[in-house]
C-alpha cells in the first residue's frame, strides 16, 4: 500500500530541500543603475488610432412615396427599426406648444385592436418595447428586436403609426403626465433659462421660439381633438420614412416595408422649413427672477446656422475652441482660473431651419456680473487672440474622434438614418463631416468666430436673484433688464433696474 507523508513532515522536507538549494547557489550583486529614473523621460508612444469607418446607408422609395433607409450591421442578430416623421415640435400651432410631444406619446396608448396594456404585452412577447423621441424638426417611433422577431415588430409598428386609437381617456392620462413633468421643471433654473432663451433669441412667434415640452399653460389648453388634427397633418407616406439598422439586408427591408406599409395612405406633407429669424444687436438683458437663488444661470447666444450651411464645420470648430471641451477657453477661465463655476460650455444646435449657438454656465450668485464680463472677454479675445494651430487641431480631433460614438449601437445607427431623412441630407453625410472638419483652417475658423461670436449680437438670459442681477449687471451697459413672464405665452415685460 502506498503511504503519503503527514502534512507537517512533507512541509519540513520541502523546507530542507529549499535551504540546500539556496546554500549551493551564489547570486551576483546587481549592477548599479546610472539613473534609475531615466526611463520616465520618454513616455510610451501611443498606439496607432483605429481606422475611422463611417456608416453606409441605402435609400429607396415605395410606390406610395414612403422612403426607406437601411444601414447594415451583421455582427449581432439585432435590428433597430422605426418610423421617422418630419413634423416635430416646431410644427406646434402657436398657443398649443407641447402638442407634438403629447400626440406622439399618445401613439403608445393603444393601436388597432389593442389597448395600451395589450400593446405593451405584444411588444413584451417579442422581448422588447416601443419608444418615441421628438425633436424640433421630427419624431421617431421605433423599437429594437432580435432579427427573428422583426416581422412581428413591423406589424405592431404599422398598427401604431397607421391605426392609432388616440382615445380621450388615454389623452387625458398623458396630458396629466406631461403637466406633472412641467410642474417639476418649473423649479429647474436651467429649464427656465432654456425657455426664456428660445423666446429671446428667436422671438415669441417663431417656431423655434418655444420649447417642445410646452408650458403648463399651453399644455393645459390642449384637447384630444388637437392631437387628432395634428397627427392627421403629420402622418402619411409622403412625410415619413422607415429606418432599419442592424442585421438586415436592403432586399429584406424592402419586403418588410412593402408588406406592412405599402398600402399606407394619407395626405400629410412635410411642414415648411421655419423662416430664418431676424438677427439683431442685443437690446436688453432678460432675467427670470428666482429670489434667494445661490447661483445664477447664464445663457447667451443667437440664431446661427442651419444643417448643411457652408459655415457649419468652421463654426462647430470655433465653438469647440471657445467652450466645447473641458480645456476650452471659456471653461478654463471660469472654472480653473476664476473658480466661478463647476463648468462652462458652448455648442452649436444647427436645425432644419436656422438653429442657435449657445454658451452657458451656472455661476455663484455673488460673481454674476464678473462672470458675464469674462464671457464677453473670451468672445472679444477670439478676435484679438486668434485661434492657434494647436487649438484647432485639438478641436478637430475631438469632433472627428467622437463621431463613432454616435454609431456604436444599432439604435444610434437608426437615429442617424432618421436625421438624414429629417434634414434631407445626402447618404454620405458622415463622410462629408469628416472631410469638412479636415479641410478647416485657422483662417476659416477664425472668420466663423468673428461672424457668429460677436458679443454685441449675443442675447443674454439670466435666471437668478433679481436684486443681485440688478445690482451687478444693471450698470454693465448691456441693455435694460427685462423680466420674463413665466407660465404664459412667450412674452416679456419691462422692469426697472437696468440702465
Amino acid at each position: 500500500m502506498r503511504r503519503s507523508l503527514p502534512f507537517a513532515a512533507a512541509l519540513a522536507a520541502t523546507a530542507f530541500l529549499a535551504a540546500g538549494c539556496a546554500a549551493s547557489q551564489t547570486v551576483p550583486d546587481a549592477a548599479p543603475l546610472a539613473d534609475p529614473e531615466a526611463w520616465r523621460a520618454t513616455p510610451p508612444a501611443p498606439g496607432e488610432p483605429p481606422e475611422l469607418v463611417t456608416p453606409r446607408f441605402e435609400r429607396f422609395e415605395l410606390p406610395n412615396g414612403l422612403q426607406v433607409l437601411v444601414s447594415e450591421r451583421h455582427e449581432l442578430p439585432i435590428v433597430s427599426v422605426g418610423v421617422a416623421l418630419r413634423a416635430g415640435s416646431a410644427a406646434d400651432p402657436e398657443g398649443k406648444e407641447g402638442l407634438a410631444q403629447l400626440t406622439y406619446q399618445l401613439l403608445l396608448e393603444g393601436a388597432g385592436k389593442r389597448d395600451a396594456v395589450a400593446l405593451d404585452d405584444a411588444f413584451a412577447d417579442i422581448g422588447t418595447s416601443a419608444s418615441v423621441s421628438v425633436t424640433e424638426d421630427g419624431a421617431l417611433v421605433g423599437t429594437q428586436v432580435l432579427t427573428r422577431n422583426l416581422e412581428e415588430a413591423m406589424s405592431l409598428l404599422a398598427d401604431i403609426v397607421q391605426r392609432p386609437r388616440l382615445e380621450r381617456a388615454s389623452f387625458e392620462l398623458r396630458k396629466k403626465q406631461q403637466l406633472a413633468n412641467l410642474a417639476a421643471q418649473v423649479g429647474n433654473p436651467r429649464y427656465l433659462a432654456g425657455e426664456a432663451f428660445a423666446a429671446a433669441a428667436f422671438g415669441a412667434h417663431h417656431p423655434y421660439g418655444r420649447l417642445g415640452s410646452g408650458t403648463p399653460a399651453s399644455v393645459a389648453r390642449l384637447q384630444v381633438a388637437d392631437a387628432k388634427r395634428f397627427y392627421e397633418r403629420a402622418a402619411g407616406p409622403k412625410a415619413a420614412a422607415i429606418v432599419f439598422a442592424g442585421d438586415i439586408t436592403a432586399e429584406r427591408a424592402r419586403e418588410l416595408a412593402q408588406t406592412s406599409f405599402g398600402s399606407w395612405k394619407g395626405k400629410a406633407v412635410a411642414p415648411q422649413v421655419p423662416k430664418a429669424p431676424e438677427v439683431a444687436a442685443r437690446a436688453r438683458v432678460v432675467v427670470v427672477p428666482k429670489p434667494g437663488l445661490s447661483q445664477t444661470v447664464i445663457m447667451m447666444g443667437r440664431p446661427a446656422i442651419a444643417v448643411g450651411d457652408p459655415d457649419e464645420f468652421d463654426l462647430n470648430l470655433a465653438s469647440m475652441v471657445f467652450g466645447g471641451t473641458f480645456g476650452s477657453r471659456l471653461n478654463m477661465n471660469l472654472r480653473e482660473d476664476k473658480g466661478y463655476t463647476y463648468g462652462a460650455r458652448s455648442y452649436v444646435d444647427s436645425r432644419l431651419g436656422v438653429g442657435p449657438i449657445v454658451a452657458s454656465s451656472a455661476v455663484r450668485a455673488d460673481v454674476t456680473g464678473a462672470a458675464i464680463a469674462e464671457f464677453m472677454k473670451e468672445m472679444h479675445d477670439l478676435d484679438t487672440r486668434p485661434i492657434s494651430e494647436d487649438e484647432l487641431e485639438a478641436a478637430r480631433e475631438g469632433r472627428i474622434r467622437s463621431l463613432p460614438g454616435s454609431f456604436e449601437t444599432v439604435g444610434g445607427l437608426a437615429y442617424a438614418a432618421a436625421s438624414l431623412f429629417w434634414y434631407d441630407l445626402p447618404l454620405d453625410r458622415f463622410e462629408r463631416l469628416v472631410e469638412g472638419y479636415e479641410a478647416a483652417t485657422p483662417e476659416t475658423v477664425q472668420a466663423a468666430a468673428r461672424r457668429y461670436l460677436d458679443p454685441s449680437m449675443m442675447q443674454i438670459v439670466l435666471v437668478g436673484d433679481p436684486e443681485i442681477v440688478s445690482e451687478q449687471v444693471g450698470s454693465m451697459g448691456l441693455g435694460p433688464i427685462v423680466e420674463y413672464a413665466l407660465d404664459a405665452a412667450p412674452a416679456m415685460r419691462g422692469k426697472a433696474g437696468g440702465k
